[in-house]
């Protein structure tokens, strides 16, 4: 690819900032309109879960296959088919007659959206070859996740109340196609040197295993236990295929001797966790404020605004710490917050309380503020440069695999306690046990940080990528050698 022009690859940073923007935006700002679309569409709490859900659990499935393809078939082409896609998913939730197609549609969203940050990473950093620019430009990147969230749930609760829920997917259409022009004009084509060969049976099996664990998880109140049973059993089945048959491809979709880092391992955990957390958290939030409180949209919003600013004021803080003093205390000061925010909840009924309620908030939106820098950071923590982008990936699959965890069994155990007809008076006993399961992901995301950034941990780091980085060809386990 010629080199850029520095105005140019500012361009291209905005371009891809924009994608991001609406991919981000989208999940903060549904979660306000829940309860209006709940009584529109007349649905119930698994039905809410699935809004969410389906739009992250084909994220998750997909976000590996579509970077991968970007990288055989070029990176601009899938960049802009995923904007056209996202947009027309966008538009079409919008048109939803009902709760069945809104998932459907939502579906329709996240196939654009796997095309879009995977592959937007890609073209930043092939754009920005110096790394002290492509830091800086990383972390402009980063900045934007925060922005969402800090302008999510006022957008949402504006958009909400002014005109319908519906509303909160047109803001998509001018952004995608706007960048969708500008991709055209401006963002050069690229491929790897050396694409990696599809693995349709690994991208199988774990749509298999995340798909059927998160329906097991979120129909468990309402279905029988057989359902469940089956369901959790595709799940396990899909898991043992994974490890039997990855480590016999030469180039496989997951490679699994990754997890013998220990700081990479930690990280895919900690993301799962964090995520999960926020995922919960924002999900009783919601229905709290505006089911329990009776607050309308705009105003639950601005009661989230103790949450998203901290969030939005300490992921550049916390990315300069992991700069000069690498991710452990970024990690601590994340788990230590989430955990307190979370005993608040279980253990005090900080709802009950405006104090407790905004000390709950403030200290999420601080723990949230922090982890996610090091996430990233952790995974790709002593992996060779050429493997680098690939656990880059999987850290943004835990991610999005962690949030879709999170509001299933959350919801699931909400649903489980509360009583229809008396939702106000039994939210709040209803929704303690999911204050401790966001408890334990914080104690998690605590454990794990303090475990994984040691000096033992950087010594498997350091023969993980001693393995990687071996000239011998890879071969499939079982393989003679011979051809």
């Amino acid at each position: 690819m010629p080199e850029l022009s520095p105005r140019r690859r500012l361009l291209v940073l905005a371009i891809c900032c924009m994608s991001l923007l609406i991919v981000s935006l989208d999940n903060t700002v549904l979660n306000v309109a829940l309860p209006s679309m709940q009584r529109d569409l007349h649905a119930t709490t698994s039905g809410l879960q699935w809004t969410i859900d389906a739009y992250t659990l084909v994220l998750a499935s997909l976000l590996m296959l579509a970077g991968s393809t970007a990288d055989r078939v070029g990176r601009k082409r899938v960049f802009m088919t995923g904007l056209v896609v996202f947009s027309v998913g966008s538009l079409l939730c919008s048109l939803a007659p009902n709760l069945s197609l809104l998932v459907v549609f939502r579906m329709v969203q996240a196939i654009g959206g796997s095309m879009l940050n995977p592959v937007a990473m890609s073209i930043i950093t092939n754009t920005f070859t110096d790394a002290r620019e492509r830091a800086r430009a990383i972390g402009a990147w980063g900045a934007v996740v925060g922005i969402s969230m800090a302008a999510g749930p006022l957008v949402g609760g504006l958009l909400v109340q002014s005109v319908s829920w519906r509303a909160i997917f047109w803001i998509n259409l001018p952004v995608g196609l706007a960048a969708l022009l500008l991709t055209l004009r401006f963002v050069p084509e690229s491929r790897a040197p050396k694409a990696r060969r599809p693995d349709p049976v690994g991208q199988l099996l774990v749509i298999a295993l995340f798909g059927s664990l998160t329906y097991a998880i979120i129909e468990a109140p309402d279905s029988g236990p057989g359902a469940v049973a089956a369901f959790a059993a595709v799940a396990l089945a899909a898991l043992l295929g994974l490890l039997w048959y990855e480590p016999r491809r030469t180039e496989p979709l997951i490679d699994l001797r990754f997890f013998h880092s220990a700081p990479f391992s930690g990280a895919t955990v900690i993301a799962i966790s964090a995520f999960a957390a926020l995922g919960g958290f924002l999900f009783l939030s919601t229905l709290y404020l505006q089911n329990v409180r009776g607050l309308d949209a705009l105003h639950a919003g601005l009661w989230m605004l103790p949450m998203a600013a901290p969030t939005f004021l300490c992921a550049p803080l916390s990315g300069r710490l992991v700069g000069s003093r690498g991710p452990r205390l970024p990690l601590l000061i994340a788990g230590t917050a989430m955990t307190a925010s979370g005993v608040l909840f279980a253990a005090f009924e900080a709802e009950t309380s405006n104090t407790t309620l905004l000390l709950g908030y403030v200290l999420f939106g601080i723990g949230f503020g922090f982890v996610n820098a090091p996430i990233t950071n952790t995974a790709v923590s002593g992996m060779p440069r050429a493997q680098a982008g690939v656990a880059a990936a999987v850290a943004s699959t835990s991610r999005q695999l962690g949030q879709t965890l999170g509001v299933a069994v959350v919801g699931a155990v909400l649903a489980a306690g509360i009583h229809t007809s008396a939702f106000r008076d039994t939210f709040v006993p209803a929704a303690r046990p999911g204050w401790w399961i966001l408890t334990a992901c914080g104690l998690a995301v605590l454990a794990l940080g303090l475990l994984t950034s040691g000096r033992w941990a950087h010594r498997t780091a350091e023969r993980t990528a001693e393995k990687l980085e071996s000239p011998e060809i890879r071969q499939p386990v079982g393989a003679s050698g011979r051809g």
